[in-house]
């Protein structure tokens, strides 16, 4: 027998010498085979032991080979299961390839013909697993150097558009509210790319502007502009043969913007108030709060810049999208805020859970990071209740659409929507504490818009009183 195998294949079928034939056969091509007599025997040696492929006998006493099969991918989806019949008919190959099959076998058949479906299922199998562990190992490193949490459909999402970006040289556009976690993003998209022992450059192009923008990326020569009395390096000789990361790239001015396009395009460019041409190896990645489309069509964003931008884009999802996540966070947050503060063993107690995940979080992952890192240091025991949760997030509003009863004489529906607003706003701005501004983040609209819906509907402030016993309460 080979020291090493090619892998564990289950073969499940009622037959003894048909047993013995696959046995022998895939024993010989140097796997390890073990057998089953019936599906209900396979379907116990499937939970108990891992294998990499199995063989189905269609017709069999007790569960059948199709129960069988829909059995064993709810064991491990990913499976490849090679059913066997001894009906040619294409009803039966189809009815087990709907099923989830890989492939069928009619018997009698050829020891070569299994041999070469034996092998593609093996390869599909060995393909599934590098994947998942290429997939395993990037969420490792972003856990570890980039603090990228998330295990949601959405966030999936992003880890494969950063397995398939990393590698290339593209430019990229990332796109996403605020506190979503845009450079975390980049900083790993750069950690996975052959640049990652280069540099990776920050530069958040919305707390500068104009001539100090331009100075701050190309740098200058002397004289350039007044103050310059020494010429400077700029951020793109930072990056070179790295990565550049331009935040906020919505705020760049057009002027800047074409100096940018030519950067991406030709490589090179020249220093502020310079002449001469400057070669750069820089990798630019760029993200955004704003519809750079919209911005587009508006003539405030260049259109040839746009387009080299969005070569590939990745939309990071708000956390409201994704509230599955918002356990596995409030977990990592916990534990590294209990190492900052020497604390330890601290517990998040299930009703201050509730409160988190029912919580909208218009400010994202840095919100909730600001309400853990709160709570941790306000901590007086080892578990975090809803005392310890924010009033903004514990007091925020949860809607239900209100009954109606429809009168014969009918009912207006412009009435119905006009009250409904008018008591979400009331209901919201109870919640935010009367400002207005954080009312309209819970809302999701701008404040300009909600001022302008207060006054529309008359809505005024709650006037407080004292009770007769001194507490203050709202009238």
């Amino acid at each position: 027998m080979p020291n090493t195998r090619k892998g564990s294949i289950l073969v499940v079928d009622d037959e003894e010498i048909m047993r013995e034939i696959l046995e022998t056969l895939l024993t010989r091509e140097g796997y390890d085979v073990k057998l089953a007599a019936s599906g209900e025997e396979g379907l116990e040696l499937a939970r108990s032991l891992p294998f990499d492929a199995a063989v189905v006998d269609i017709m069999m006493p007790g569960i059948s080979g199709i129960e069988t099969l829909d059995e064993l991918r709810r064991i491990d989806e990913e499976l490849p299961v090679i059913i066997i019949t001894a009906y040619a008919s294409v009803e039966s190959a189809i009815a087990a390839m709907k099923t989830g099959a890989f492939d069928y076998i009619t018997k009698p058949f050829k020891n070569d013909e299994v041999i070469v479906v034996i092998r593609n299922a093996m390869e599909r199998r060995r393909l599934v697993n590098e994947n998942r562990s290429l997939r395993q190992n990037i969420q490792e490193r972003y856990h570890k150097f980039a603090n990228i949490i998330g295990r949601s459909p959405k966030m999936r999402q992003v880890f494969d558009l950063i397995i398939q970006a990393a590698p290339s040289r593209s430019s990229i556009l990332i796109q996403g509210e605020s506190g979503t976690g845009k450079e975390l993003v980049a900083r790993a998209i750069h950690a996975n790319s052959s640049r990652s022992e280069q540099p990776f450059v920050a530069v958040n192009s919305g707390t500068v502007s104009g001539e100090q923008l331009e100075s701050a990326l190309f740098g200058h020569v002397r004289d350039a502009f007044a103050g310059a009395v020494y010429p400077k390096k700029g951020q793109f000789d930072l990056a070179d043969h790295g990565t550049l990361f331009l935040d906020e790239i919505g705020n760049v001015p057009l002027d800047t913007q074409a100096r940018l396009m030519r950067v991406i395009q030709d490589r090179e460019f020249t220093r502020l108030g310079g002449v001469e041409s400057v070669k750069v190896d820089a990798r630019i990645i760029a993200a955004t709060t704003m519809d750079l489309r919209q911005m587009m069509e508006e003539g405030k964003f260049r259109e040839d810049l746009f387009y080299r931008l969005h070569v590939i884009t990745i939309s990071m999802p708000p956390l409201r999208a994704r509230k599955d996540d918002i356990p596995l966070l409030a977990q990592h947050f916990l534990r590294k805020y209990e190492e900052e503060n020497h604390k330890a063993d601290l517990e998040l107690a299930p009703d201050a859970l509730d409160l988190l995940t029912e919580y909208d979080w218009p400010g994202n992952v840095r919100e909730l990071e600001n309400v853990i890192e709160r709570a941790v240091v306000l901590a007086s025991g080892p578990k975090i209740g809803a005392e310890l949760i924010p009033d903004h997030v514990r007091r925020a509003p949860s809607f239900h659409m209100p009954q109606f009863v429809v009168p014969p004489e009918g009912i207006s529906f412009k009435d119905v929507i006009t009250d409904f607003e008018k008591r979400l706003i009331e209901s919201t701005l109870e919640a935010a504490g009367g400002v207005q501004k954080r009312a309209a983040e819970l809302l999701h609209i701008k404040p300009t818009t909600l001022n302008e819906m207060i006054k529309r509907y008359d809505i005024r402030p709650r006037r407080k009183r004292q009770s007769g016993n001194g507490d203050t309460t709202a009238d």
